[in-house]
């Protein structure tokens, strides 16, 4: 069997599959964020190790023979700056993904033209770089202490294995990554007073990593020395769950935050449409992607306003899909992305009055965040990179209101599978799997079954149209208001 450890931003999920790619168990433990101040998100790596260790425990009490796995691999939220000492131990929390505080450093970094020819990025300021100048402005003795910058889902890996290691996907969203050759740039690094030494060493995704040591082993109940592959970020390796290795094949990943993916077989970078151009988890491959910063966490906010759980708020809007609500929500609680490219700007509900419900509230931020995806999809399709076909992936994939929602506004079906909300789970075992097995990854990386097909409403198509102009056109509005 083989193992998928993801490392979340809500929690981490361990899932098993036979040599078949049968799910043979999957067990989650959940994680909390730290919000600091406005704008600041956090978390301690030693949590992530904690969560880990109750995930693989799950499976082990549910009877799942662990000496039989014969790979692991990773997968993990992006750009989380976890900076360690010489002696590889944790110097402060990790600032993950969601983080804005470092927008005035990012802004420098990106009024250097090196940063985009290199990277053929924006510098975004939940990428890790410059998360890195904030601290050496703001926190400079614990800069000075650096010797090594993981990303979230490689410290478990350098638990696992006590190898600095990381995989090109996960290390394109640094900012520090030369994503057309596939190595560290020494410019963009030296621009930030740091070192390819104080970085980890790169593999693919599918190349062993290292090897799971003894002692660890012995604790969680793993055979000694079996390989871990050098995994994914998170959205790479829902890819290679989805069977998405080739150009055109693309998804919608509608969990804390939002992404749509498309598939290239080349480097196509589009940085003034402000999508992502990374390298995918399999060699001589590139993805891009827009991506939303408060898709699932805008449903989850108002859920822990409202103080009542989001399977009670859905079930307050039925079945059927409803037109669209006199009620707008803009999803920007933590900035946004594609295509604004604004850490800056905040959220809003628009249209409220006397007559307003908390289920025209839920129904609006499940609409704003369907609009969001649009925008995203909008700017991939300006930026060559429209997929052909789209599954939804994430913990918003079980809402099949939200679903078709989504179809309707982007105008184009949507595919359920059945390991939808596990999708990075099992492309990670997927990689573990080709990494122990030295496996051909067309063989393994085969679209799952689809159980569920959810077309666009037609009969809702035009208003939903229409409303999502009036929402574009809120966005410059709400840029005087901090």
């Amino acid at each position: 069997m083989y193992l998928g450890i993801d490392l979340g931003t809500s929690g981490v999920k361990a899932l098993m599959i036979d040599e078949q790619q049968n799910v043979i168990s999957a067990a989650s433990a959940p994680l909390q964020v730290d919000h600091l101040h406005d704008g600041w998100s956090e978390q301690d790596p030693q949590s992530w190790i904690d969560a880990t260790r109750a995930a693989i425990a799950n499976i082990a009490s549910g009877g799942t023979n662990l000496k039989l796995v014969r790979g692991i691999g990773l997968s993990g939220q992006m750009h989380g700056a976890t900076v360690l000492d010489s002696a590889g131990t944790p110097l402060r929390s990790s600032i993950l993904w969601n983080d804005i505080r470092s927008h005035i450093e990012a802004a420098k970094l990106d009024g250097n033209p090196i940063f985009r020819e290199i990277t053929g990025n924006i510098v975004f300021p939940g990428f890790t770089a410059p998360k890195l100048l904030w601290l050496k402005t703001h926190e400079p003795e614990i800069f000075d202490k650096i010797a090594m910058v993981l990303l979230p889902k490689d410290y478990l890996r350098l638990w696992l294995t006590g190898e600095y290691a990381s995989d090109m996907s996960d290390a394109s969203g640094t900012s520090w990554l030369d994503v057309a050759t596939r190595q560290w740039s020494d410019p963009l690094l030296t621009t930030c007073d740091l070192s390819t030494a104080q970085m980890p060493s790169l593999v693919e995704g599918t190349e062993v990593s290292g090897f799971l040591r003894a002692s660890i082993a012995t604790e969680l109940g793993l055979p000694a020395g079996i390989p871990i592959a050098g995994g994914a970020g998170d959205n790479a390796a829902s890819a290679v769950g989805l069977g998405a290795i080739h150009s055109g094949h693309g998804f919608v990943s509608l969990g804390t935050s939002g992404v749509v993916f498309a598939t290239n077989d080349q480097f196509s970078p589009a940085p003034e449409s402000a999508i992502h151009a990374f390298c995918h988890a399999l060699p001589n491959l590139w993805h891009q992607m827009g991506v939303i910063l408060s898709a699932g966490d805008s449903l989850s906010w108002l859920s822990n306003t409202f103080e009542k759980p989001t399977s009670a708020l859905l079930d307050e809007l039925g079945g059927d899909l409803s037109p669209p609500n006199s009620t707008m929500f803009l999803p920007y609680l933590s900035g946004e992305r594609t295509p604004h490219n604004d850490a800056e700007i905040r959220g809003a509900f628009l249209g409220l009055g006397q007559m307003s419900t908390r289920a025209d509230m839920t129904q609006s931020v499940l609409e704003g965040v369907a609009f969001a995806f649009r925008d995203s999809l909008e700017a991939l399709k300006e930026a060559g990179g429209q997929p052909e076909s789209l599954s939804v992936v994430g913990g918003g994939s079980k809402s099949a209101y939200w679903v078709e929602l989504l179809a309707t506004v982007l105008d184009q079906p949507c595919d359920l599978h059945a390991e939808s909300e596990i999708g990075a789970a099992l492309g990670a075992a997927r990689l573990g799997l080709i990494a122990a097995e030295n496996a051909d990854p067309s063989d393994i990386c085969t679209p799952p079954a689809v159980v569920r097909q959810i077309t666009p409403n037609a009969s809702l198509r035009s208003a939903f149209d229409d409303t999502y102009q009036i929402y574009r056109n809120t966005y410059p509005a709400l840029k005087g208001i901090k």
